[in-house]
């Protein structure tokens, strides 16, 4: 299983995309970064995206690959909670902010195929078991276990605040681990406030994990605060040195091979 990070960031800058990420090139997790970081031969390789929940980070570029879909007649199914799909729909896919492509090129074939997906459920979707798992967010939101034909197993977080190991860690066993730390320890209040990590409160979901799974997987850290990238690093890597575990930044274009 090769994993690509698309996009890595919580904003759009120079260099820096929305969050996103590519599986072996054929299934996309989260669609902020998605067409502004792939060729349109890399995206006419996509079988299906899952999302993890409804904010503009993590669903902008439904509406670009969705008009990109038509250039090779294709068609991308999209996986996400019904909550998700109740405002992703009316927001992006409409046909009031541009073409309705769940009509467009036709109503027989558009361009997305929407598709709900249940908490706790697993499905096959473009070969690889997928578990939905609910985290804890300021938003409806799914976390996904994603299993390779061959057993290597990558959990996502998506966007995520404290509580979400107690909440599934039981129902997890991943060789990898993508998750969060949105702003530095300082603004711990805050962050937990809307629903996201510092890297003090990813610590804890750690020891807890640790100590029930009895192991930690390689974790990647994404969804990084541009202003406090340097910060954020310095004080994911004390966490790293103190727990002796494999943390590490994630950056746009980083590829990780399970």
């Amino acid at each position: 299983m090769e994993i690509q990070i698309l996009g890595a960031h919580a904003t759009e800058v120079k260099g820096a995309r929305l969050t996103s990420l590519l599986i072996d090139g054929v299934l996309a997790v989260d669609a902020g970064g998605l067409t502004s970081a792939l060729s349109l031969p890399q995206q006419e390789k996509i079988k299906a995206v899952l999302l993890s929940h409804h904010h503009f980070d993590h669903t902008r570029d439904l509406v670009t690959l969705g008009a990109n879909v038509n250039y090779w007649q294709g068609q991308i199914e999209v996986y996400a909670l019904q909550q998700t799909l109740d405002v992703v729909i009316p927001c992006l896919l409409d046909g009031k902010i541009y073409v309705n492509f769940l009509e467009y090129p036709s109503k027989e074939k558009p361009s997305l195929l929407l598709k709900a997906i249940e908490p706790y459920s697993k499905k096959v979707i473009a070969g690889y078991e997928i578990l939905a798992l609910p985290v804890k967010h300021s938003a409806p939101t799914i976390g996904y276990q994603i299993t390779s034909p061959q057993g290597k197993r990558l959990f996502y977080t998506g966007d995520t605040g404290p509580g979400f190991v107690l909440a599934i860690g039981q129902h997890i066993s991943p060789h990898l681990l993508i998750t969060e730390v949105e702003g530095p320890n300082r603004f711990e209040d805050w962050l937990k406030g809307v629903g996201h990590l510092s890297a003090n409160l990813l610590k804890e979901e750690l020891i807890q994990f640790k100590e029930l799974k009895r192991y930690l997987p390689r974790i990647i850290v994404i969804h990084i605060g541009n202003p406090y990238e340097q910060q954020i690093e310095e004080e994911v890597a004390q966490v790293a040195k103190e727990l002796e575990a494999n943390i590490s930044l994630g950056h746009e274009d980083m590829k990780l091979v399970l």
